[in-house]
């Protein structure tokens, strides 16, 4: 299949270009490259031996995404481009409901144009909001999530499911992320947000490797077993797999399912770990807990290992062990 990949020169889209090369997809990219680096192109190439298809624009330019369609045919789109970190949407809101609903709904606009009605939406956990018990189901509730980067992945799964009712040619897959960490095992490709990072283990082997003295942990008065607040970390290798077997399903309809381990570990468990599997040590400071945080979220992923023969595989100590891989092999770039 033909595969257009919003965002894939960033950290999962990039893990994700890997997986379905590697599983002789032939991709196309779009991404523009304020939160990655255009290298990411030639280390893909690198890893997988095999070309890929580079195009430098934003997902919310009709003309760009109209000449990309009509230039090629798209079997299908999986879409990761949009904003991010949750801090910086509880500070701009305007900023993520603009750059993310809104280069959807052109994308979306640009796929019904030239049928092309296959889509993997980069979904996330948040949509569950603050769940009222544990492991998260993807038949739970949704609720407004607490933070603006959340209602976006919310709203968006509502517009998709909209367009399903309205034609039932489409083939819609919401994959709903825990935390996605770790790095490709060569150590070529990872997690390398521009400045300082926004995400827990990007400042971690930062604070590790000394390019930054101290991490922040946000609070440790959470009712959780050590203060700090618990996630399901999943390795970005397993997630860049689940996409290709979402892809593989290939059926209409919408399809949601939750991508993680089924495992909660705390800030401080996450910090621990990196240190006693990589030797290092992470100096760390409790300050107040930070806007738009829940105290835990961890998942039930059995659906999509039923439904897609996809399971988690790594643990967390791979996970430290490569993320602190790809920070050592690239210190001298960042």
């Amino acid at each position: 299949m033909k595969i257009l990949v919003t965002g894939g020169t960033g950290y999962i889209g990039s893990h994700t270009v890997v997986e379905l090369l590697n599983n002789n997809h032939e991709v196309i990219i779009i991404d523009n490259l304020i939160n990655s680096k255009i290298d990411v192109v030639d280390k893909i190439k690198k890893i997988t031996n095999k070309d890929v298809k580079f195009i430098q624009g934003d997902v919310g330019d009709y003309n760009t995404l109209s000449k990309i369609f009509s230039e090629n045919k798209i079997d299908a789109v999986i879409h990761f481009a949009g904003l991010k970190a949750v801090g910086e949407s509880v500070k701009e809101p305007l900023k993520y409901y603009e750059g993310n609903i809104g280069i959807t709904l052109n994308l979306l606009h640009v796929m019904q144009e030239y049928n092309c009605k296959n889509i993997i939406f980069s979904s996330s956990a948040t949509v569950y909001g603050v769940p009222d018990k544990l492991p998260i189901k993807e038949d739970f509730p949704l609720s407004r999530p607490s933070n603006p980067y959340g209602t976006t992945k919310l709203m968006i799964e509502y517009i998709l499911e909209d367009i399903y009712k309205a034609d039932k040619d489409w083939k819609i897959t919401l994959l709903r992320y825990f935390n996605p960490i770790g790095s490709e095992k060569t150590g070529l490709l990872g997690e390398n947000p521009k400045g300082i990072p926004n995400n827990l283990m990007p400042y971690i082997v930062r604070v590790a490797t000394g390019e930054l003295k101290c991490l922040n942990v946000f609070g440790n008065d959470y009712p959780t077993h050590d203060g700090t607040g618990v996630r399901d970390y999943i390795h970005v290798l397993d997630l860049a797999k689940g996409h290709v077997k979402a892809l593989e399903k290939n059926i209409s309809g919408v399809h949601v399912y939750n991508l993680g381990t089924g495992k909660g570990y705390s800030v401080l468990d996450l910090v621990h770990t990196f240190e006693k599997v990589n030797n290092v040590k992470v100096s760390y400071k409790i300050v107040a807990r930070r806007a738009g945080d829940i105290a835990e979220c961890y998942a039930d992923s059995s659906k999509a290992e039923k439904e897609l023969n996809w399971k988690a595989e790594l643990n967390i100590e791979d996970m430290c062990r490569d993320s602190y891989n790809f920070i050592i092999k690239n210190s001298t770039k960042l």
